[in-house]
C-alpha cells in the first residue's frame, strides 16, 4: 500500500513539474529504513521545541578501533550506517550493533558512546532535528582530579 501511495505521489509530482519525461516512474523505489516514536533503547522521543527548526545533516567517518567520547544528543536524530560496523553503548550498558545499511533512531538526552570494532571505517549519515544555533552533541565533562604536589 505504501508503495502504491508513493508511486501515485511521485507520478503526480513529476507530471506536474514536467519531469515525467526524464524519469521512468517504474524505476523509482522507496524503502522505509526506520519509523518510530522511540529510540533504539526503547525510550520515548521528546516533544519538539517550540522554536523554529534547524536540520543538520552530518557524514561521520569513524576509523577502525576508534572509540568516541561519552556524549549525549539534546535533539532528536536518526542515521543510516553506509559502511562498516558501529557499536553504540549507553552509560547503563545497553548496546546496539549496527551493520552497513541499517538505520538507527538515536537516544536523546542519554549518555552514550560509539566504537568501531570492525576492520574498516564506519561511515554514517546522521540527521539532527534541532533549533537554530543549538548544539546537536554535548560531550560529557568529567570532574577533574586535584593534583598532588
Amino acid at each position: 500500500m505504501k508503495r502504491i501511495i508513493c508511486a501515485i505521489f511521485l507520478s503526480v509530482l513529476l507530471s506536474s513539474s514536467g519531469l515525467a519525461k526524464d524519469v521512468n516512474i517504474k524505476t523509482v523505489q522507496v524503502e522505509e529504513l526506520a519509523k518510530a516514536g522511540v529510540s533504539w533503547d526503547g525510550s520515548r522521543l521528546p516533544a519538539y521545541p517550540k522554536d523554529a527548526p534547524e536540520i543538520t545533516i552530518l557524514r561521520i567517518k569513524i576509523p577502525p578501533g576508534a572509540i568516541l567520547p561519552m556524549h549525549e544528543h539534546p535533539v532528536i536524530n536518526a542515521g543510516v550506517l553506509l559502511s562498516g560496523e558501529l557499536t553504540v553503548i549507553t552509560e547503563d550498558n545497553k548496546t546496539l550493533t549496527l551493520k552497513a545499511g541499517e538505520a538507527i533512531i538515536e537516544v536523546v538526552n542519554t549518555w552514550h558512546y560509539g566504537k568501531n570494532e570492525g576492520s574498516k571505517p564506519a561511515e554514517i549519515i546522521v540527521f539532527y532535528a534541532g533549533i537554530p544555533n543549538g548544539p546537536v552533541t554535548v560531550k560529557k565533562q568529567y570532574p577533574q582530579k586535584p593534583c598532588k604536589e
